[in-house]
């Protein structure tokens, strides 16, 4: 398989949590007691589905398949105040930046965000009490107990939005996969056409003294993905969970680099407004064909205020600059 099939961002599951084991109504009897009192023990708690963060897991592939999860009925309880068994949980490994939705409504239940977080995404059923319980002053004997109660049954659907320190930002062909396959170990898919990358790819950029920070290149932006042409919409959500923003345009592009910024920025204000928050860097890719003379007359066209640097990724030009400029921005706290 290759990687873009092997990365999955969203799924649907049908879940199943366990039903609550009964009460019991038994009546205390040996060989010393023929008419003795109620000691029925309680039913069972039904299993719970619960979703658990793990660093190992960077897709949702292994549940694609798993369209129907269905967890363990709690056992009923039994004389001599016995509770019965609680139902296995059916416990759920996904990637950090999961986030579960109720499908119907769409409503956000929880997210993931820690290693070993666990959530319960769909509880199971309480056991039933037993008739001991239900003993009284004037009800010496109780023969009944209640029962345990159901399961519940309820599709939800798990969204995965990538956590990176780093979102690279920029139209297809502006030389993501290049940079990312050049700063870290990472091996995306590239060549010379438009929307090689169908899928984020993470890289760790090793940095001075040991430090690393992670790198997503996004798919490719188009013109419009906020009101989701193309594959916009899937691809923009792994950009909201990037401490920053590197916008990549290339030096050859048709139009000016301070017009194609605009336009990218555009695109992410319109799908989340929120993300003009974040720390926005620039870099101008393709630089090896640029000679000083040129680098200065553009940089006079460069919008103001941003940071930006020259880069090459073929020609290793600008990229320490560029991981000061990133470590920079991700080690600064935001202002108030």
């Amino acid at each position: 398989m290759s990687q873009g099939s092997n990365f999955v961002d969203y799924v649907k599951i049908c879940c199943r949590s366990g039903k609550g084991g009964a009460g019991s109504a038994h009546l205390h009897r040996d060989v010393r007691t023929a008419t003795g009192g109620p000691d029925g023990g309680d039913g069972g708690r039904g299993g719970h589905i619960v979703l658990r963060g793990n660093t190992q897991f960077w897709t949702l592939l292994h549940l694609k398949y798993r369209k129907h999860i269905i967890a363990e009925d709690g056992a009923p309880g039994s004389g001599g105040c016995s509770t019965g068994k609680s139902g296995r949980d059916e416990v759920l490994d996904v990637p950090l930046g999961t986030i579960a939705r109720d499908a119907e409504t769409g409503e956000v239940l929880f997210e993931i965000t820690r290693d070993g977080q666990t959530e319960i995404l769909t509880r199971g059923g309480r056991g039933g009490l037993g008739n001991v319980h239900f003993k009284s002053a004037t009800r010496q004997t109780p023969r009944f107990a209640q029962p345990g109660e159901p399961g519940l049954e309820q599709w939800n659907v798990l969204e995965l939005k990538v956590l990176a320190d780093v979102g690279l930002v920029g139209f297809p062909n502006a030389g993501k996969s290049t940079l990312l396959s050049v700063v870290s170990a990472a091996k995306p898919e590239i060549a010379d056409y438009p929307f090689t990358t169908l899928v984020p790819n993470l890289g760790i950029v090793a940095y001075r003294d040991g430090k690393s920070f992670v790198m997503a290149d996004i798919p490719g932006i188009i013109e419009g993905a906020s009101q989701g042409k193309g594959l916009g919409y899937r691809f923009l959500r792994h950009i909201e969970r990037n401490s920053v923003l590197l916008f990549m345009v290339p030096a050859d592009t048709d139009r000016s680099i301070d017009e194609e910024y605009r336009i990218l920025k555009a695109e992410l204000q319109e799908y989340n407004p929120e993300l003009m928050q974040k720390p926005h860097i620039l870099a101008v890719t393709k630089s090896d064909m640029l000679d000083d003379e040129l680098k200065t007359e553009m940089s006079r066209q460069l919008p103001q205020g941003l940071p930006t640097v020259f880069i090459s990724s073929v020609a290793q030009q600008g990229l320490s600059e560029l991981k000061d400029l990133l470590w920079q921005a991700i080690n600064t706290p935001p202002a108030e």
